[in-house]
């Protein structure tokens, strides 16, 4: 008897807040209280929608989230928490889960609220799902299936080809890719295709 199909939610597809872009956002800078909205799109159509106020004037900093559900309003809070960097300079923010207690860097919308990602079960990474086959077709075709992404991050507006005169990592690691994809001979990417 076959195995029953299966259909996890993705950690890729859902919602997500990320620490580091509230603090690129500013709202993780000391002793303010700043609201916004954050807003979600795939493919230019808006996907989600939420209501945030970070406070980091409150003894015990937190970010509070105000949104709908399957049209049931939530508001709750997200206690924040910061340490030292180790590099010396400033701090390193972190969510500290409402459900799990866990520090972590991102929150996933799985269910009805923003979590760690530990405290959903049967949720998977979109690379887990993939059959033995397509991951032996990524290791070895992968990058020839991916040069336009590879080129369109290549030429993005603000991508740093060089700094202080040398090429940047990113640039040597895509230029890299590019090369092997541009290696890959026809006759090989045809038979891989049609077995």
């Amino acid at each position: 008897m076959p195995k029953p199909h299966t259909f996890p939610t993705l950690y890729n597809e859902a919602l997500q807040i990320h620490i580091s872009k509230l603090k690129g956002w500013g709202y993780l800078d000391p002793e303010q209280v700043k609201s916004g909205t954050l807003n979600w799109s795939r493919n230019g159509n808006k996907t989600g929608s939420i209501s945030i106020r970070v406070n980091t004037q409150h003894e015990s900093p937190y970010l509070e989230l105000d949104y709908k559900y399957n049209e049931a309003p939530i508001n709750y809070r997200v206690q924040l928490v910061s340490a030292p960097s180790n590099l010396g300079k400033g701090v390193v923010w972190y969510f500290v889960c409402p459900h799990t207690g866990k520090r972590c860097r991102k929150l996933y919308l799985a269910d009805t609220y923003f979590y760690h990602r530990e405290a959903f079960r049967g949720c998977m990474y979109e690379k887990q799902t993939q059959s033995k086959k397509y991951r032996g077709l990524d290791k070895t075709l992968g990058v020839y299936l991916r040069s336009d992404q590879l080129f369109e991050q290549l030429y993005k507006k603000h991508f740093k080809k060089q700094y202080a005169g040398k090429p940047t990592k990113k640039y040597l690691k895509l230029t890299r890719q590019i090369q092997r994809a541009e290696s890959i001979p026809a006759h090989e990417i045809e038979r891989a295709l049609l077995s």
